[in-house]
């Protein structure tokens, strides 16, 4: 989603949330989908918050410090070693101008919206990721994406390769008719 405000949005550090005080630009913020507005504070996850230092529209301050992007993502991959996946994921679908919020459940990473459908639909995407070469139990998988397609929901395996380069899977359920045999033998002469 390409950023058509010019002025950087200021936000603080206080404890382990990243807030954003002023009215003007937790409007700018919401109306694009980031963070979560509760008692005049918008709150934003950590992901969405890289993503803004990543793309220099952020200053973060912690008391009158300012906080840089190889800082925070440091602090986060210490707390998590899924932080770097995590930001590589929703960067990539910001970039290509899906609004993205955190997952519901159902060991998801994230929900995506449909291009335009913000604010007006509920998430049409539901995105597991990935990194390559971890192995998964397919029967938890399974389970999870079947609840998501019965929610509506189209449920998308993403893959990130060691280099950073993400592969995006779509997901669909098959079944399979039980194989039955469309002849009998004695209706066949073979002399």
């Amino acid at each position: 989603m390409s950023f058509d405000f010019e002025t950087k949005i200021s936000a603080k550090l206080i404890g382990e949330k990243i807030v954003v005080l002023n009215p003007k630009m937790q409007n700018i913020l919401t109306e694009r989908g980031f963070g979560d507005l509760q008692n005049d504070t918008l709150t934003l996850d950590s992901f969405e918050t890289l993503y803004l230092l990543y793309n220099n529209k952020l200053e973060l301050k912690k008391v009158n410090k300012n906080i840089i992007f190889d800082e925070l993502i440091q602090k986060y991959i210490q707390k998590n070693d899924d932080a770097l996946t995590r930001f590589l994921l929703y960067r990539d679908l910001r970039t290509k101008g899906y609004v993205v919020k955190d997952g519901f459940g159902f060991d998801s990473d994230f929900r995506v919206y449909e291009k335009g459908t913000y604010g007006k639909k509920d998430a049409k995407f539901v995105i597991f990721a990935f990194n390559e070469g971890t192995q998964q139990k397919i029967g938890k998988l399974y389970k999870n994406i079947h609840e998501i397609t019965q929610m509506g929901k189209e449920p998308i395996i993403a893959v990130i390769e060691r280099r950073g380069e993400i592969i995006y899977y779509k997901i669909n359920k098959m079944n399979f008719l039980e194989n039955q045999p469309n002849f009998e033998m004695k209706d066949f002469n073979f002399n």
